[in-house]
């Protein structure tokens, strides 16, 4: 699968400790030097590459990327994403990585097998005595109870603790400058694969409901609603095909990340950028309303 991916900004403070120790004039030529850096890489925002991606099996060589993106999604959440990480490894037959398809033998890349993004489902009730299972049903109990109505708390608790209806937490995570064109192939094969588990009585196969936390973001100067009051759409996905998947929703819920991090999308696009304040936005979507937000997702990610 090709697409076209937009370079960040980085580095912008790589060589700043180099002249702590310097005389005032090598300071002052630094200074200049820095805002010549700073100009550039401002430019280089804008520069769009064609990268093709390609999809492949998650191994134990994913370890570190599969966590990392874990990691962004949680944040400081007192959730295990090593342990994590190793279930999804462990369950293969399910979900996908996304890597650069060919990299360039002179290219500067320090790991050329670099993961852009995973996708996966973790089948929360088949493994309710896992650590990390237990500490992401602890969350999204806790953080319900903090943002929305006891009813609705108390009807979420009930459906993660239903065996007869078991819940799968679909995890959907790539780097932000990756573009959504990609969601589709990836959300196409992890159902192909999840019938396939389900054909055979393989883990994470049969799934009642798909549980999401979405990374979403919104202005600064907006309001938050009320508690229990109805979401709006000020919210913004940063994986824009994921406000399909909150239309299907049954459950809805936002809840502030605000102090786990500095920035709503882990990087800085450009330095006009409208303030935007993180959150997590939680949906619980029925698993035979999946087809729909397919046919959703093909529409607006092939115009």
């Amino acid at each position: 699968m090709a697409s076209s991916a937009k370079r960040r900004a980085v580095g912008l403070s790589e060589n700043h400790g180099e002249t702590e120790n310097s005389s005032d004039e090598n300071s002052e030529e630094a200074g200049d030097s820095r805002d010549e850096d700073s100009e550039a890489s401002e430019e280089e925002i804008n520069e769009e590459v064609m990268v093709d991606f390609e999809a492949h099996n998650i191994t134990a060589n994913d370890f570190d990327g599969v966590k990392n993106l874990l990691q962004q999604l949680f944040l400081k959440a007192h959730v295990n994403t090593s342990e994590m990480t190793d279930l999804i490894i462990q369950q293969n037959h399910v979900g996908s990585v996304i890597k650069q398809a060919e990299v360039p033998e002179d290219s500067d890349d320090e790991d050329s097998d670099q993961v852009f993004g995973f996708i996966s489902m973790l089948n929360l009730t088949e493994r309710k005595d896992v650590q990390c299972v237990e500490e992401v049903k602890e969350l999204i109990v806790d953080q319900c109870e903090k943002s929305s109505t006891p009813s609705m708390t108390e009807e979420i608790e009930l459906i993660l603790n239903d065996p007869s209806k078991p819940v799968g937490l679909l995890l959907s995570e790539r780097f932000i400058n990756v573009p959504p064109q990609i969601a589709l192939p990836l959300h196409k094969q992890l159902q192909e694969e999840l019938a396939e588990a389900q054909r055979t009585n393989m883990p994470s196969g049969k799934c009642h409901y798909c549980l999401m936390i979405s990374k979403t973001c919104k202005e600064v100067s907006k309001s938050v609603p009320a508690r229990g009051a109805a979401p709006k759409d000020e919210y913004l996905f940063v994986n824009a095909e994921e406000e399909f998947f909150f239309e299907q929703a049954i459950i809805q819920f936002h809840y502030s990340v605000q102090e786990e991090t500095d920035s709503c999308l882990s990087g800085r696009w450009s330095f006009d950028d409208v303030p935007m304040k993180p959150f997590r936005t939680v949906m619980l979507i029925p698993a035979d309303r999946m087809p729909a937000i397919m046919a959703k997702l093909k529409e607006y990610l092939t115009v």
